[in-house]
């Protein structure tokens, strides 16, 4: 059942993610600037989400990468220790290489986790395991309970990635034309992104199967930390597969969630620094001055607030992981119909050039999806007032 509902949930939010690199190749702006065209109330509902998530999903991912990270290396630190290593690391990571930097690393752990993950879901698979304890039972009480429905709203919050992201991709496609000197033609950003959201969603498939094959009906309670977590995780895994799979796990497990930190620790500053540029133009003449260290000073300013703000929920939260992670996903589905009908309009709006604009297809599936977040959404908020 979980597997039909990643399928989908996936296919319905592609086109709204897609729309970001597109928006930005067609018109050499970002998304951000295109809510602030159709009306500050547009940009008001975005500045909104943002600045309500911005520090608990950074501290979300960057927890989840701490107990992984203190598991594999054998750290004895704690989850407050481990985070600011993590970070500390991003913030290196990222002030030296700048966006080319980011990109050859993102796709050489990318790399690196999709060899591990297959090479994982091959072997969990070859030990003939009970596909028939798999089948989906209706008849069983919890399947289509209330906390069935909040698992699997967490579940597609992130499942392969928030509707934030859209406006994330415009300032990366941007960031890239600005350090190759080239704009990339619509038809290009939509197959490069194509590729990689085809990627990201075979790995949403292969974890999801390893989960079933290994993980489920296991009879073990998870642990409420980052770090008891992450070695269960792989203790379930190395008991199934043998003990040499247990670093193989490990590092696709790291790997997954260092380049999720690692994105996000990158795209808030950069949405930060494009509001206050937005805000510089709209205000009066530009300031004099280098641009390009205006520019680079206030991302490294704004990346600093993130992650100041993502340890003070550390700090705060840390010892509540499994709720902290839930509240996190379940936050961004609930705002995926906003994002998804701002995106929608953006795209077959006006500010749009015409031969830009989604095409029927990808229309159709766009109402589809929103139809669908919209419906998900309002049925677990009835369920919450109602019944929970």
């Amino acid at each position: 059942a979980l597997l039909a509902l990643v399928v989908i949930g996936c296919v319905l939010k592609y086109p709204f993610l897609e729309f970001g690199p597109r928006y930005a190749a067609a018109t050499g702006e970002h998304m951000i600037a295109g809510y602030r065209r159709i009306g500050r109330w547009a940009l008001g509902m975005f500045v909104f989400l943002t600045v309500a998530t911005l520090f608990i999903v950074l501290a979300s991912v960057t927890l989840v990468t701490a107990g992984l990270t203190g598991m594999v290396f054998g750290l004895g630190l704690s989850n407050g220790a481990l985070s600011l290593l993590v970070l500390l690391v991003c913030a290196a990571i990222l002030t030296v290489g700048h966006y080319r930097g980011l990109d050859l690393l993102m796709k050489a752990i990318m790399a690196l986790l999709s060899l591990a993950t297959l090479l994982a879901v091959s072997l969990a698979a070859g030990n003939e395991p009970d596909w028939s304890r798999l089948a989906i039972d209706w008849h069983h009480p919890g399947l289509l309970s209330g906390a069935s429905l909040a698992f699997v709203l967490a579940l597609l919050g992130w499942m392969p990635i928030p509707l934030d992201a859209a406006a994330w991709h415009s300032l990366w496609t941007l960031e890239r034309a600005r350090e190759t000197g080239h704009r990339p033609s619509v038809r290009h950003a939509s197959i490069d992104f194509r590729i990689g959201y085809i990627g990201a969603t075979l790995l949403a498939v292969a974890f999801l199967l390893l989960g079933a094959l290994v993980m489920y009906d296991s009879g073990q309670q998870f642990s409420g930390s980052a770090i008891g977590f992450s070695s269960q995780l792989a203790d379930l895994y190395a008991a199934a597969l043998g003990g040499w799979a247990r670093p193989l796990i490990a590092i696709a497990a790291l790997a997954a969630m260092f380049s999720t930190t690692l994105t996000v620790a990158d795209a808030y500053p950069r949405v930060l620094r494009a509001l206050l540029e937005m805000r510089d133009r709209a205000s009066g003449p530009v300031p004099t001055g280098d641009p390009a260290k205006g520019h680079r000073a206030r991302y490294l300013a704004g990346m600093l607030l993130a992650m100041a703000g993502a340890m003070v929920v550390i700090v705060l939260f840390g010892g509540q992981f499994t709720l902290l992670i839930d509240f996190t996903t379940t936050v961004s589905f609930l705002s995926a119909p906003v994002l998804a009908w701002l995106n929608l309009k953006l795209l077959t709006g006006q500010h749009t050039p015409v031969e830009a604009r989604p095409g029927p297809l990808l229309t159709a599936t766009a109402w589809a999806g929103l139809v669908f977040l919209t419906a998900f959404s309002m049925t677990w908020v009835v369920w919450r007032l109602l019944w929970a």
